[in-house]
């Protein structure tokens, strides 16, 4: 059975490597913070000292880290994959980053006869450990027929949308979509709480109608419940919504309505909120009524 090397052990990333080690695949594993690993070292992965041993040893690499920068380090650095995985090994980056450096990496790594694919997620921690993440797919179509086996032990809507840095392209158009409904969910959820309603009950009513989308159902129901827990970190999002808006800015359009979001969520970073979760937003709000 083919080996597997696993770089990034975050609140997302544990989860999804979960499902390789369940399925049997050997796995070694490697993470800025050890102990971040603990689950996965229990549950049988081997543990490296570095991303270059993980790659030395491993015929599929995944890797899922905070920034663009991270990549970049994780992939081209002294100690990163590219240059210390074997020939005809597969590398897939499953970090939200940008479409340039995708096909930077993809350049590269074709100089070193490796295989790479860009393939951000969408579907947050529950996603993540549900297996059924949405797994949006850029590079060589022959490549991604086989790392897909992997992705369908990860994920349920897999798509593959074209080649080097299309996964970026789509994942930036998901977050612009999300980025708007967030202020939607949160401006209609504290209409909702000044109005006396039961919010638990609002949801189970508007998330079945017109209204209804996965961040009412389900971030919605987190703010509710006053659980403001990353399942996606603020800090995270601002950094996607940075890149869609200097990638709109390279293409020649203007995104106001997500321009507007960045604004709302950089002011959640500046109180101190940028370790919630996307749904913190509602505590910005909150303030802006004097609320909170």
């Amino acid at each position: 059975m083919e080996t597997v090397g696993w770089i990034g052990t975050g609140v997302m990333g544990s989860s999804m490597c979960s499902h390789l080690l369940d399925a049997g695949y050997p796995v070694n594993v490697y993470n800025r913070t050890k102990s971040k690993a603990g689950a996965l070292l229990d549950a049988g992965a081997q543990w490296c000292d570095s991303p270059a041993e993980a790659a030395a040893n491993s015929d599929y690499i995944f890797t899922i880290v905070g920034y663009p920068q991270d990549v970049e380090e994780v992939m081209l650095g002294e100690e990163g994959i590219i240059f210390h995985a074997r020939k005809g090994t597969y590398i897939t980056d499953m970090t939200t980053s940008t479409p340039a450096l995708a096909e930077h990496i993809h350049t590269t790594a074709v100089k070193q006869g490796i295989y790479t694919l860009d393939a951000p997620v969408s579907g947050g921690d529950v996603g993540a450990r549900n297996g059924t993440l949405a797994i949006m797919v850029g590079g060589e179509r022959a490549t991604f027929d086989k790392v897909q086996p992997f992705f369908s032990l990860m994920g349920e809507n897999i798509a593959y949308m074209g080649g080097p840095g299309k996964g970026q392209h789509t994942k930036m158009s998901n977050q612009i979509l999300i980025a708007g409904t967030m202020i939607g969910v949160v401006e209609s959820l504290l209409y909702a709480y000044k109005a006396g309603m039961d919010l638990h009950e609002v949801i189970a009513v508007i998330g079945k109608g017109a209204a209804s989308s996965w961040s009412i159902n389900n971030l919605g129901t987190r703010i509710a419940d006053g659980n403001f827990d990353p399942g996606f970190f603020i800090k995270h999002f601002v950094k996607d919504m940075r890149i869609a808006l200097d990638e709109a800015r390279r293409m020649g359009i203007a995104l106001p309505g997500l321009a507007l979001a960045q604004q709302f969520y950089t002011s959640a970073m500046a109180i101190g909120l940028e370790n919630l979760g996307t749904q913190g937003l509602y505590k910005v709000f909150e303030k802006l009524n004097g609320l909170g």
